[in-house]
């Protein structure tokens, strides 16, 4: 369902991503792991359309190139790292926005099934009681689960998150990490940035590895995530453990190698 070939990119004269090349199909979670700086943001940021890149992104067999915006928009939806929006837009407002696409009223007014369509998404991530408060006023983590809500509600074939934990408590990393399973289970695609090899343990159906702008492994959790990686990426001696209950495997960090400083 979507093919990246040979995808270069980067910002000005720096040249970021190095002909990235990697394939995934309907129902895949894929998690990319990477130090800072290794291309993760800018790889996604290529693949939304807000980064010019060289190279070719396929949807369905056809290039995102002849998708024009409003096609593009049932296609993926896009949950950034943050957001700042300065004006007093509430909560049920700014989930509104990601049906401005598919609204048949046009501009920014919208029908009741839209309003309810966004009310189900604040649901899906625990914040139904939040459609008054101003959005601006929020947590950075409360901000983030609205983002997620606005991507929900946009239903997208595809939903790419940029880190999306970032500033979310223990119970709402956990919720939406079952989301992701859900999402996934009924046929999309779920692409996610992540500093944490666990959640992508637990979750993904595909692991993207990135170094310094290149595809460092690509393949299942098990084949990608190893003590040596994370030992050769993050200098960190670790122990590979298997939950005896629920078989999910796990990272137990040791102790960060000095060996190299």
């Amino acid at each position: 369902m979507i093919e990246v070939s040979k995808l270069s990119c980067g910002y000005g004269s720096k040249q970021i991503l190095n002909e990235i090349s990697f394939s995934i199909k309907a129902g895949t979670i894929l998690s990319i792991l990477g130090a800072n700086g290794s291309g993760k943001s800018t790889l996604l940021k290529a693949m939304v359309g807000t980064l010019p890149y060289k190279g070719d992104i396929f949807i369905e067999n056809k290039n995102v190139t002849q998708y024009n915006r409003k096609q593009r928009a049932s296609l993926i939806a896009y949950v950034p790292q943050s957001s700042s929006i300065p004006f007093d837009f509430n909560v049920l407002e700014i989930v509104l926005m990601g049906r401005f696409h598919a609204s048949s009223l046009g501009s920014l007014s919208y029908s009741k099934q839209d309003k309810e369509e966004a009310y189900l998404a604040l649901k899906k991530v625990g914040i139904e009681d939040f459609q008054k408060r101003i959005f601006k006023n929020l947590s950075g983590g409360e901000r983030q689960l609205v983002l997620i809500a606005r991507a929900l509600v946009q239903k997208s074939k595809i939903i790419i998150m940029d880190e999306p934990v970032t500033g979310l408590d223990l119970g709402n990393q956990m919720r939406l990490l079952d989301l992701i399973s859900t999402l996934a289970n009924d046929g999309k695609i779920v692409i996610q940035t992540t500093h944490y090899p666990d959640h992508a343990l637990r979750v993904s159906t595909d692991v993207l590895w990135l170094q310094k702008g290149n595809i460092l492994a690509f393949g299942t959790p098990l084949e990608v995530i190893t003590p040596k990686r994370i030992s050769d990426v993050y200098r960190v001696d670790s122990k590979f453990i298997t939950h005896q209950e629920n078989g999910i495997g796990y990272i137990l960090p040791l102790k960060f190698n000095k060996k190299d400083i």
